[in-house]
């Protein structure tokens, strides 16, 4: 090639990269131009939102009244429906009428009620003009999941207490105004029952309804809760946000959703790399080809500048982790109550020194709590949407125990929480045990302890899966161990006793003296299990190690099982069934024990 030639081409090349950086300089614009104008239009939502916050926490002064007066509006609403009309709902005009007409039931209570509404005969369960919107679907204890019906007035009062918590997270984090949120959701359209009501999950739904404020502050598309597989989702979501998006909230219900997403980052850094610089979308992942060109506006740009960013990072750390690609992350909005409050050290680990609020105590049955602080579980019983009754903890199961409402509860102590709500479920046994932590006014501070399921009592020591998490931690603490998944079971023998369950990653020298000291954490907790360590009513605990990915096709096979989403998923640190152990060495357990 001559020197005229050569020269051109060198010129060319030279257009080209300048091209290219004033490409992805526009590109760097327009994002923070966006950011700016999401955080004006933040501020001005937050102004006006903020009085509802005072309405809440000026209601708490009168729980009582309010409670009453939220409960009787949801009677008359369907004093008209065939469950209405069987208890009585015309008669109903004090607390003590309501307890007299309505018996306290969980969901098997309500089924044949909520099956006739999945046929379409609404007035089963609801008045007249009452739309379905969609039924919730819900791991149940059967192997078909429960349906919950969301009717209009049950979504608005779940935004609702959405909203509060979002306003004062947003309020007191004034960093994440100008950045955007990744929530994690699954579908909510499913399918449909034979009354022609889609079925999924509550979060989709909401998502798909949000305000224009929030949808302005999403980083991911809709269209991405329609992708199945759990691991090109997860794949997906990072894809679409490790372009150099500023992510400042990430919110998912489970805990164990964000360290499987910071996992797949490292797993796969080389694809995301590559991914980003080419602009495309990796083949290898189970996405269908419709959710593929529909997210092509958000994947087809190169951007070798960020992924030399990126590579940056890998050489430098020798991993590719959240907390190494979504810079501005400054809170985690997720589940920290009960077991699974036990991830966050783990999750500093991953997504950097971010704060973490909980948001509450919800399910798809409805919302009973809304923290509005940083660091805790505890949060205001959620006075202005649904009605609560509590059983304390020693009479749950009795024949007459004491019911209370929530200003009648005693600082410390442990209760099971009972729902009336506008999704046609009253006084129904969510069978979830809380504590009261302390009071805003006359409401309630709660927090999640444990499911009522999961206590395990071989020979009266009734350990708590709160108790097992409490003692794990502290041992793994100890140790400098980080906290993975685990499951504690119950194992018949002469004396029974306990066997921790791990997947490989630990020392193994150090299991038998990590046993002990779990021991011992969980004596100072439980005095009962002390008494039948030291009688020999119970042997010492003991570890064996799962193959890898155990815990993964435990969760795979559960949700195929029983439905529900991935982000719902919650793994058993405790199991209560002697059983347990058998059907987790039929997946080729090791025989190496430690004891």
């Amino acid at each position: 090639m001559d020197s005229k030639a050569s020269q051109g081409c060198k010129q060319v090349s030279q257009r080209n990269a300048i091209g290219q950086k004033l490409t992805d300089l526009a590109w760097q614009g327009e994002r923070m131009y966006a950011g700016l104008a999401g955080g004006v239009l933040v501020n001005a939502y937050l102004k006006i939102r903020q009085r509802r916050i005072q309405r809440f926490l000026n209601a708490t002064a009168n729980s009582p009244a309010v409670q009453k007066d939220v409960l009787l509006k949801k009677i008359r609403r369907n004093i008209e429906s065939d469950f209405g009309q069987e208890h009585g709902f015309g008669q109903i005009r004090t607390i003590a009428d309501f307890r007299n007409q309505v018996p306290i039931g969980d969901y098997e209570h309500y089924r044949p009620f909520i099956d006739r509404v999945k046929q379409g005969e609404v007035q089963a369960m609801f008045g007249p003009n009452t739309k379905v919107l969609m039924f919730a679907l819900s791991s149940g204890t059967t192997q078909e999941a429960k349906h919950l019906p969301i009717t209009r007035e049950f979504f608005q009062e779940y935004r609702r207490g959405w909203d509060l918590w979002g306003v004062q997270a947003y309020w007191d984090h004034p960093t994440i105004r100008t950045s955007n949120m990744v929530q994690l959701t699954s579908d909510w359209q499913q399918y449909q029952t034979p009354g022609q009501i889609p079925c999924g999950n509550i979060s989709g739904f909401a998502r798909d309804s949000a305000s224009f404020v929030a949808r302005w502050l999403y980083a991911l598309p809709g269209i991405l809760m329609k992708i199945r597989d759990p691991e090109a989702k997860l794949y997906t979501a990072l894809r679409l946000t490790i372009d150099g998006m500023r992510i400042g909230l990430l919110i998912t219900a489970n805990p164990s959703t964000l360290v499987n997403l910071a996992k797949l980052a490292d797993q796969h850094r080389e694809t995301l790399v590559r991914d980003i610089h080419n602009g495309t979308l990796a083949s290898s992942f189970d996405i269908p080809q419709e959710i593929r060109q529909a997210l092509q506006w958000r994947t087809r740009r190169p951007l070798p500048w960020r992924a030399k960013q990126l590579e940056r990072e890998i050489e430098s750390t020798g991993h590719l982790y959240p907390r190494d690609f979504w810079k501005d992350l400054g809170v985690i909005g997720v589940w920290s109550g009960g077991t699974v409050g036990a991830y966050h050290e783990q999750l500093r680990n991953y997504y950097g020194n971010v704060a973490f609020r909980d948001h509450g105590l919800h399910a798809s049955e409805g919302r009973m709590t809304i923290p509005l602080e940083d660091g805790t579980s505890s949060g205001i019983l959620d006075i202005l949407n649904n009605y609560f009754e509590f059983i304390p903890e020693e009479e749950y199961g009795s024949r007459q125990p004491t019911v209370l409402e929530g200003h009648e509860l005693e600082v410390g102590k442990n209760y099971y929480i009972l729902l009336s709500t506008s999704g046609g479920l009253y006084r129904y046994d969510i069978q979830d045990v809380v504590r009261c932590d302390g009071f805003q006014g006359q409401a309630p501070m709660l927090s999640f302890l444990n499911k009522g399921a999961y206590i395990s009592s071989i020979t009266g020591e009734k350990l708590s899966g709160f108790q097992i998490v409490e003692a794990i931690r502290k041992g793994f603490k100890e140790f400098n161990f980080p906290l993975e998944l685990f499951t504690m079971a119950p194992e018949w023998g002469d004396p029974p006793g306990y066997v921790l369950l791990l997947e490989p990653g630990f020392p193994q020298s150090s299991y038998s003296h990590l046993a002990e000291t779990i021991d011992q954490h969980l004596s100072k907790l439980n005095v009962e299990y002390e008494d039948r360590l030291n009688t020999n009513r119970l042997r010492p605990l003991r570890i064996e190690e799962v193959p890898e990915g155990t815990w993964n096709s435990m969760r795979e096979g559960k949700l195929r099982q029983k439905g529900g989403s991935l982000e719902q998923y919650k793994h058993p640190c405790l199991a209560t069934s002697l059983d347990f152990l058998d059907s987790i060495q039929g997946q080729s357990l090791s025989t190496q024990t430690y004891q």
